[in-house]
C-alpha cells in the first residue's frame, strides 16, 4: 500500500473516532429517566369518570370535560358515544364517560387531577398500578385554577414528591407521565418553554408552558423536573388540529397545593379580589400616559365599594407593580392579587397624571358572581358635536347611578371621521378624553378641540357595562 493511501486511510479513521467519541459525549450529556420513571409510576393514577344523561340530551352532548374551557384550547378528552343503555324504570338513557389522570399526595389517598376531568360525574373510578380500581370521593373542585382534590381509601400508598414551581427556569428538562388514549403510565419528555403564561379567561394561573408530548388522557397527570418532584399538573395544549403541536401547559404545583389544602380544610377557594377591570398597556397608550415604555396594568374599570375603590385607586392609573412585584403584562397583576387572601395589605406603584405614586389598599375576597353593569338605555338630551365625528348627549340621573357614574357622555350617532375609524358605536358612553374626566357635552366638546395633534391620545369608552381604553391621532 502507498504511503499517501495509508495516510489517507488513517485520516478517515481520525475522523470516524472523534466522531464517535463526540456522539458518545452527548449522549452522556442527555438525561436519564430511568429512575425517575421506576420510582413515581407507582403513585401516578388513571382516573376514569361516568355520568348518566337522559336520552334526549344525547344529540350532540358534549363531555363534562370539554365545557367551560377556552375557545383557543381544544380540550384533552375526545369523547365517544357509548351505547345507549336502558334504565330500571324502562327509560333511556346514556353513560358519558370520560378519561385522564391524576397522581396521590398522601399515603392515605388524596389525589390531584383537573377539574375538567372529573366535572359533573356520577361515578369517578380510579385504576391504581397495580390495576386495582377504587371509587373515589370528591373532596372539592376549583374551576378557577381547573384543579380537583379526590379520597380514596386506603393507607401506606405510594406518594409522589412535591418540588416547588417557582424554582423553575425555561429551558429546564421535565417529564410527564399519564395516560393518553387510555395507555396507563405513558412517558414523555421535553423542556419548560416559558414560565407565569396567560391564557385567555384563566386570571389566576400562571401557566407552565412546556414541549413535552401531551394528548387525551394526560391531562390531570404529574410534571417532574429531574429531581423527580411534581412541579405540576399537565391540564392544556394549544392546537389547531386537535391534537399534539408542541405547546402544552401546566398548573404550577405551587398553585394546586394551595388551592388542595384550602378545599381539604374548608370546601372552597379563597382568592384576592380588587374590584377593578384592568387592560393591557400598548405602545400608543404607554405614550398618552407619559410612560417610557408598555408596562403594567391600565385601570380601566372600578367597582364601586370593592377593595380598589375604597383604597383610593382610580380609573386611569396604571399599575407598575404589587407588593414590589413588578407588572410587566396586565396579566401579571391577577396573578398576584389571587394569591393573597382577604385582608391582606397590597402596595401598589402607579402612575397617575404622569406622576408616580404610592397607592396602599386592603385586597378583598373575590365574589362568587361578578357584577355586571345594566345595559345602557338611551334617552333624547341636547345634542353636542365635535371635530372627532361624534354626536353625543348626556347621560341622564338614572344612566349615571345605573353605571355608577358621575359624568360622561353617550354618542348618539357616528358621523365619517376619526371616530368612525377607531371602532367608536352608537351606545358607547365616553368618560375620559385626553386623560380628561368628561363632565358634560359641552366640556366633551371643549377638549375635543384641543386635542394634540400627532400624538397619540386616549379615550375611556364603556361599551355594555364593559369599560377600556382606546387611543388614536388626530392628523395636521
Amino acid at each position: 500500500m502507498s504511503i499517501p493511501r495509508l495516510k489517507s486511510y488513517l485520516t478517515i479513521f481520525a475522523t470516524v473516532l472523534v466522531l464517535g467519541q463526540t456522539v458518545a459525549a452527548q449522549a452522556a450529556e442527555l438525561p436519564d429517566f430511568t429512575q425517575l420513571v421506576e420510582q413515581a409510576s407507582p403513585a401516578v393514577v388513571n382516573i376514569s369518570t361516568s355520568q348518566k344523561l337522559p336520552d334526549r340530551k344525547v344529540s350532540n352532548q358534549q363531555m363534562p370535560d370539554l365545557e367551560g374551557l377556552p375557545p383557543m384550547l381544544r380540550e384533552f378528552f375526545e369523547r365517544g358515544m357509548p351505547p345507549q343503555q336502558r334504565s330500571p324504570g324502562g327509560g333511556r338513557q346514556r353513560e358519558a364517560q370520560s378519561l385522564g389522570s391524576g397522581f396521590i399526595i398522601s399515603p392515605d389517598g388524596y389525589i390531584l387531577t383537573n377539574n375538567h376531568v372529573i366535572a359533573d360525574a356520577d361515578e369517578i373510578l380510579v385504576r391504581l398500578a397495580d390495576r386495582s380500581e377504587l371509587k373515589a370521593k370528591l373532596i372539592g373542585t376549583d374551576p378557577r385554577s381547573d384543579v380537583a382534590l379526590l379520597k380514596i381509601e386506603g393507607k401506606d400508598l405510594p406518594v409522589l414528591k412535591l418540588g416547588k414551581s417557582q424554582d423553575l427556569k425555561a429551558g429546564q428538562w421535565v417529564v410527564a407521565i399519564g395516560s393518553p388514549f387510555g395507555f396507563d403510565h405513558t412517558v414523555t419528555q421535553g423542556i419548560v418553554s416559558a414560565i407565569g403564561r396567560s391564557l385567555p379567561n384563566e386570571n389566576y394561573v400562571p401557566f407552565i408552558q412546556t414541549d413535552v408530548p401531551i394528548n387525551p388522557g394526560n391531562s390531570g397527570g404529574p410534571l417532574f423536573n429531574l429531581a423527580g418532584e411534581v412541579v405540576g399538573i399537565n391540564s392544556q395544549i394549544y392546537t389547531r388540529s386537535g391534537g399534539f403541536m408542541g405547546v402544552s401547559f401546566a398548573i404550577p404545583i405551587d398553585v394546586a397545593m394551595d388551592v388542595s389544602n384550602q378545599l381539604k380544610n374548608g370546601g372552597k377557594v379563597s382568592r384576592g379580589w380588587l374590584g377593578v377591570v384592568i387592560q393591557e398597556v400598548n405602545k400608543d397608550l404607554a405614550e398618552s400616559f407619559g410612560l417610557d415604555k408598555p408596562a403594567g396594568a391600565l385601570v380601566a374599570q372600578i367597582q364601586d365599594d370593592g377593595p380598589a375603590a375604597k383604597g383610593g385607586l382610580q380609573v386611569g392609573d396604571v399599575i407598575l407593580s404589587m407588593n414590589d412585584q413588578p407588572i410587566v403584562m396586565s396579566a401579571d397583576l391577577p396573578h398576584l392579587v389571587g394569591a393573597l387572601k382577604a385582608g391582606a395589605k397590597a402596595n401598589l406603584e402607579v402612575i397617575r397624571d404622569g406622576k408616580r405614586k404610592n397607592v396602599e389598599l386592603t385586597v378583598g375576597a373575590i365574589p362568587e358572581e361578578g357584577k355586571e353593569l345594566d345595559a345602557l338605555a338611551k334617552n333624547g338630551v341636547e345634542r353636542s358635536s365635535n371635530r372627532l365625528g361624534v354626536a353625543v348627549i348626556e347621560l341622564s340621573d338614572e344612566q349615571k347611578k345605573a353605571f355608577d357614574l358621575k359624568g360622561g357622555v353617550v354618542i348618539k350617532e357616528v358621523q365619517d371621521g376619526p371616530a368612525s375609524l377607531i371602532g367608536l358605536q352608537p351606545g358607547d358612553v365616553i368618560t375620559h378624553l385626553n386623560n380628561q374626566a368628561i363632565v358634560s357635552a359641552k366640556e366633551f366638546t371643549e377638549i375635543a378641540k384641543a386635542l394634540p395633534k400627532n400624538r397619540s391620545v386616549s379615550m375611556r369608552v364603556l361599551r355594555q357595562g364593559r369599560a377600556s381604553f382606546i387611543t388614536f391621532k388626530l392628523a395636521e
